[in-house]
């Protein structure tokens, strides 16, 4: 025992591990309530993790040339010993991350996580978004499968229809004037390097935020606000081992539920892995239906639902582009949809049934009745960022209790 405080003590004169472990852990004090909604910032993590040591054992193996890509990852799959384990976990938890990932984002329009003093933490949430949105698509075309090769001549070729500019840019960022073997190096380059430095970046910062503010809770009181003669949060409870404790009961169902799509359901019926995908990319044979996979598909469809192509890749960053705006559109008096009036209930309701809408219209092709569909959806998107200054401060709210409460 001696001998361990001895090395503890000596790490501890060169790095700041025991004031680390405090700061973020033992002596992190987060509020009692927190509930089931607060499971997902930490699978998001355990699933960075599982993306990135699957994807290093992937890249041993994978061959980032047009010739061998999909060969390559046939040979992962058949000959590889647990290479078609691997690459199951590698797909799958793409499915996963934006699944916990929407989940925690939900939970923050719930609970108002994104309201003072949490403004910079929800900005840097949402940039972790977006450089998961590039991981993803970059990724998308590392199969050189069919749906992947055409999928990303259409994304890339939405850049073109930028004035002034977009055609040089779609140009730069194929590197070549169709998608071809130079595009397929870059994007590898990008999903190995690149864009897991700038996503494990901003993670860290977003955690550092994130205990700087401390975390929200279901009835978004601030617990640093009544303190103990010690300083500590009367309505606190130390992170370790209360909620690591929790936490761990999260992971061990969500491991549960990951096993069995990688068991059983790796394809997910054509959600996770399209069918087409199983087929190699050939740049002469367009697929019958040319679609995104699913954590795309509401955005897809707002920019199929609009005519024009130029006003249609507006709508589409303006849709996550919104979401940036969420701490400055709602001007509600209290946080949590616990004490919201009737109006941001509703608000929040047609806003979710919408955005599932739109998730399954753009996985659709686009007949003149789902078109229209789609347009009534995305109205109802924009309607709840665009109208929410107006409703959360005309309707009546709940008064908010002292203390946290557990409910």
């Amino acid at each position: 025992m001696s001998a361990m405080k001895s090395l503890l003590d000596w790490i501890d004169a060169r790095f700041p591990l025991t004031k680390l472990w405090n700061e973020h852990l033992a002596q992190y004090y987060a509020p009692k309530n927190l509930n089931f909604w607060y499971f997902f910032g930490s699978l998001a993590l355990l699933v960075l993790v599982i993306q990135f040591v699957s994807g290093i054992f992937l890249a041993m193996n994978y061959k980032p040339d047009a010739g061998l890509a999909f060969g390559s990852v046939e040979y992962i799959m058949r000959d590889v010993n647990w290479g078609w384990l691997i690459r199951y976990m590698h797909s799958t938890g793409a499915s996963a991350f934006f699944i916990v990932v929407y989940l925690h984002m939900f939970r923050g329009l719930l609970y108002g996580s994104y309201r003072g003093p949490r403004e910079l933490l929800w900005i840097i949430g949402m940039l972790i978004y977006v450089a998961l949105m590039a991981e993803a698509f970059m990724g998308y075309l590392l199969p050189w499968g069919q749906m992947s090769y055409w999928g990303a001549q259409v994304i890339i070729s939405l850049f073109g229809a930028i004035p002034y500019f977009g055609e040089d840019l779609a140009l730069w960022i194929r590197g070549d004037y169709v998608v071809s073997d130079a595009t397929l190096n870059r994007f590898f380059a990008f999903h190995v390097i690149a864009v897991p430095l700038v996503l494990l970046a901003l993670v860290l910062v977003h955690i550092m935020a994130l205990h700087e503010v401390g975390s929200n809770n279901p009835d978004g009181i601030e617990i640093k606000k009544k303190k103990d003669e010690r300083g500590i949060p009367l309505d606190g409870i130390p992170f370790h081992p209360y909620y690591t404790v929790k936490d761990l009961v999260g992971v061990a169902v969500f491991l549960i539920l990951f096993a069995t799509v990688i068991f059983y359901l790796p394809e997910m019926g054509g959600y996770f892995l399209e069918h087409d995908n199983f087929v190699p990319a050939d740049p002469l044979k367009t697929p019958e239906h040319i679609k995104p996979l699913w954590y795309f598909t509401p955005f897809y469809a707002i920019l199929r639902a609009v005519p024009n192509k130029f006003l249609g890749v507006v709508a589409m960053g303006a849709a996550i582009f919104l979401l940036f705006l969420l701490p400055w559109l709602d001007r509600s008096p209290v946080k949590s949809i616990r004490y919201k009036g009737i109006l941001s209930r509703i608000a929040l309701a047609v806003f979710v049934v919408s955005f599932v809408a739109l998730a399954w219209l753009g996985t659709q092709p686009a007949t003149p009745t789902l078109t229209m569909f789609a347009r009534l959806f995305a109205a109802l998107y924009f309607a709840f960022f665009l109208l929410m200054p107006i409703y959360t401060r005309i309707e009546r709210t709940k008064p908010v209790p002292e203390r946290v409460t557990f409910k």
